[in-house]
């Protein structure tokens, strides 16, 4: 191998480095070791049997993969407009979009109620025309929880079309592909890594949601109560129940992050 070869291979990385990532690690770490240490092992099953268990978690399910669905086929239109339509007052657009990862939850969740509930700005003439409530129903939790992890998607896809080289793109449009099938045929494909990858965040922040959900939708028990709800409720009558579901969670949560890595995420 020659020296410019050399020059350019791995070099080992400082020692400081590896301290420091060490720490990082642990970091992360000892909450999943404590975790792990305080569950009730003999009594695990019983306890992720019980009813208002199986009842969060099909909520949280249904809401979750909901809110990629929702996300998916309006955020990907958003994130297309953004990348590539310039107009007037887009930093403007894009930061309401972003809004929702600074804002804390609570303040959504209340923001979502002042506009979408019985005497909210929309809910109230929602409400008068069809009768539909949408706080303290499932139709709540799943908005509450879309309103904060769409901007995860936005925001990934967002980035992947700027990084396009569009010139394929002109390629296909020149040989005759309309709009839609120069999207579907040539800039999907390209950004499919990427959309993957908004889809993995958003369900994981949306299965995870606590604060605007339960300002928005409530926490009742087999109607709105997903599981971070019932965890927060363990926590103040079974500290096992607690510990059970907070268990559960992660080892969802962790495996479809690493399954969907190793398949979907690799990069390229």
């Amino acid at each position: 191998m020659s020296r410019a070869q050399s020059s350019h291979g791995p070099s080992r990385p400082p020692i400081a480095f590896v301290v420091l990532a060490a720490i990082a690690v642990v970091f992360f770490l000892l909450p999943l070791i404590g975790l792990l240490a305080r569950t009730p092992w003999s009594d695990l099953v019983s306890l992720l049997a019980s009813e208002v268990v199986a009842d969060a978690l099909v909520l949280s399910a249904i809401a979750s993969f909901a809110a990629v669905t929702i996300s998916t086929v309006v955020g990907v239109p958003l994130a297309w407009v953004l990348a590539r339509v310039d107009f007037r007052g887009r930093a403007l657009v894009r930061g309401l979009v972003l809004l929702p990862l600074v804002l804390p939850p609570v303040v959504g969740g209340a923001a979502l109620l002042f506009a979408l509930g019985r005497r909210g700005v929309v809910g109230e003439p929602l409400y008068e025309a069809t009768g539909l409530v949408l706080p303290f129903s499932i139709w709540g939790v799943v908005i509450a929880v879309t309103f904060v992890s769409m901007p995860f998607l936005v925001l990934t896809v967002e980035g992947a079309l700027r990084n396009v080289d569009v010139r394929f793109e002109g390629a296909a449009a020149s040989l005759g592909a309309g709009g839609w099938t120069v999207f579907r045929r040539v800039t999907l494909p390209m950004i499919g890594p990427s959309l993957a990858a908004g889809m993995v965040l958003t369900w994981a922040r949306a299965i995870g949601e606590f604060g605007a959900t339960v300002t928005f939708a409530g926490n009742l028990a087999g109607e709105t109560q997903t599981l971070p709800l019932a965890v927060f409720v363990a926590l103040e009558t079974n500290r096992d129940t607690a510990t059970a579901l907070s268990l559960l969670m992660v080892a969802i949560s962790l495996t479809v992050l690493v399954l969907l890595r190793d398949r979907w995420l690799r990069p390229q």
